[in-house]
């Protein structure tokens, strides 16, 4: 017994010592640790530098609009470096309203009249302090058009209000029906297909400021509606030029990539979910003309749209619905300067669905694909609180069409 409590002692007596001294030098200090550290630091950097850093992809279907592009737009040109620690695409995604700012911004609301009796509310930034614009009657206008769910408090929105402010220019946010916290005056609120809201937020802005010249920019659903706008109206618009972020231009491989497991699981689900909200605030003034109750049981997009937006939109069926509002076939319409810039691993408009050939055979068009960015993600810089990478293609692009308008008049 005296032997086994000997042992014991000079065991635990040993053992002591070792984790004592382990624990002082720690993992850093070993060599072993420092080295595996080291080790790794440089694999993942290497692998960074190769594989996720590239610069984008500039396609056009002119020269001009591409030299123009590579000249007033130095972005465009540059190597893209996603946040090192979440570069892929679903973490871009799902981080970007989390890790960035949102700038405080104060606007005018604004709510104008539609055909049919419902009311549209525009959220203005008037930028009066502007130094480089002071004239209100001939300050740059710049319209912005949120994603499927979005508002004017969006921080993607939010961004490029301060960058519109820093250039000296005016903002104006179109919030699609219903979803600004406006009351819906009639069964009817939006979709990508139907462009008929924002032909009148154009006229009202137009007839405000006939002297201000004005471009806009959509993000995702807004982007297509955009490009669909541009489409059938060709170079009736007094828009200048139009910049596009992350939109889907086959609706048809959208839903089909969304609705794979996993991005059903982290995106379908929620935004479903969002669409429903909205239309249960709205209740009483649409369960008069559509079976609320189906509609919220709904578990997909295209189930939302099958039993809800298709319906309110007069389509046969929701795959006519979605051949109308994939911008894809209205490309070749596009009649003023109209750059889009997507990421090659955007899970809601994956790479393959990417209109590339379509357009090559535009002169207007003009597409930017990054390797990595996500939907509306596009994270930059150790921690991308203030500024991402669709943030400075905004800004340059905005710059550059309103004050080197004349190289842009004529793009064939």
């Amino acid at each position: 017994m005296i032997s086994l409590d000997l042992n014991f002692n000079i065991l635990t007596r040993d053992l002591s010592h070792y984790l004592e001294n382990q624990v002082k030098v720690g993992l850093f200090g070993s060599g072993v640790g420092l080295s595996l550290v080291l080790g790794f630091s440089a694999a993942y950097t290497c692998y960074y530098l190769i594989s996720v850093a590239k610069k984008p992809q500039l396609i056009s279907g002119g020269k001009k609009f591409y030299h123009f592009l590579r000249e007033q737009c130095p972005v465009v040109s540059e190597t893209y470096y996603p946040t090192f620690w979440c570069w892929e695409s679903r973490i871009q995604t799902l981080l970007r309203p989390f890790v960035t700012a949102k700038p405080g911004v104060i606007y005018r609301n604004e709510l104008i009249k539609a055909a049919d009796g419902g009311q549209i509310s525009l959220d203005w930034f008037d930028n009066d302090d502007s130094l480089s614009h002071p004239d209100p009657a001939t300050r740059p206008t710049v319209l912005l058009l949120p994603g499927l769910t979005g508002t004017s408090r969006e921080s993607y929105i939010l961004h490029m209000v301060q960058q519109s402010r820093d250039l000296g220019y005016r903002c104006v946010v179109f919030n699609n029906r219903g979803v600004s916290g406006e009351t819906l005056l009639t069964p009817r609120t939006y979709c990508a297909a139907n462009t008929e809201d924002l032909e009148t937020v154009l006229e009202h802005i137009q007839r405000a400021y006939e002297a201000a010249p004005l471009m806009a920019a959509g993000v995702s659903m807004g982007g297509m509606m955009l490009a669909n706008y541009l489409g059938r109206k060709g170079r009736e618009t007094c828009l200048k030029g139009v910049v596009v972020f992350s939109a889907g231009w086959d609706v048809f491989e959208c839903t089909a990539s969304l609705e794979k497991p996993l991005d059903r699981f982290l995106f379908n689900s929620y935004l479903t979910s969002c669409l429903q909200a909205s239309v249960h605030r709205h209740r009483p003034v649409l369960e008069k003309c559509y079976d609320i109750d189906h509609v919220m049981k709904a578990r997909t997009i295209r189930e939302f749209d099958e039993r809800f937006t298709s319906i309110m939109f007069g389509y046969p069926t929701n795959d006519d619905y979605y051949r109308d509002a994939s911008p894809v076939h209205r490309l070749k319409s596009v009649q003023v300067p109209m750059l889009c810039l997507n990421a090659a691993d955007d899970v809601f408009s994956p790479s393959h669905a990417i209109p590339v050939e379509a357009v090559k055979q535009n002169p207007n068009l003009a597409m930017l694909i990054t390797h990595h960015g996500g939907h509306i993600g596009f994270l930059e810089g150790l921690w991308p609180r203030q500024s991402t990478y669709m943030d400075r293609v905004f800004k340059q692009f905005a710059k550059a069409v309103i004050e080197q308008s004349n190289q842009l008049k004529d793009l064939s």
